[in-house]
């Protein structure tokens, strides 16, 4: 009876990397995080800093559920490592809000009745805040293609663009 061959590198075990320190700006708070590697930006808004407004809907970035705003720059959070973000500064749909008074674009969400199950809210009004603030948006046909990257399952489409339009007249872009 022959013995099976044994490995030397099947017996050895591979630690886990290491946690890295990381610096964000979330929401205009500081926070110090230890992380592992892989984890993603969503991940640690959601998991570590129960920041649970951002949603996971896809995870292959392709919904837009998980947009939030850093350094002003709209992302797929599901995308991105949280270590490569490390010093940036992240606005969530929590961050929008100032001394309790909604930010015009998630006013007019509510004004122009943009949403129905409001899941895809907190991507769409982080999304649509990036665009604006882009400035590239001027017509609908824009607005749209623009705003391609985030799905609304229920179909709001109209309702969104129209609130789009109106912080977009009324704001000039805050």
């Amino acid at each position: 009876m022959k013995r099976p061959i044994e490995f030397e590198s099947a017996r050895r075990v591979t630690p886990s990397p290491q946690r890295t320190q990381i610096t964000l700006n979330v929401n205009g708070s500081e926070k110090r995080l230890n992380v592992a590697p892989w984890t993603t930006l969503l991940d640690l808004l959601r998991e570590h800093l129960d920041l649970t407004g951002t949603k996971k809907g896809c995870d292959h970035g392709q919904c837009g559920a998980c947009t939030v705003l850093v350094d002003g720059k709209r992302i797929n959070s599901c995308m991105t490592l949280a270590i490569m973000k490390d010093g940036s500064n992240v606005t969530t749909i929590e961050g929008l809000a100032h001394n309790g008074t909604l930010h015009p674009l998630q006013q007019a969400f509510i004004d122009c009745d943009a949403f129905q199950c409001g899941y895809c809210t907190p991507g769409q009004i982080c999304s649509a805040l990036g665009l604006i603030r882009e400035g590239h948006a001027e017509t609908p046909d824009e607005i749209r293609e623009l705003m391609s990257g985030n799905i609304c399952r229920c179909g709001a489409y109209p309702n969104i663009l129209a609130a789009i339009q109106q912080t977009i007249k009324t704001t000039k872009g805050v």
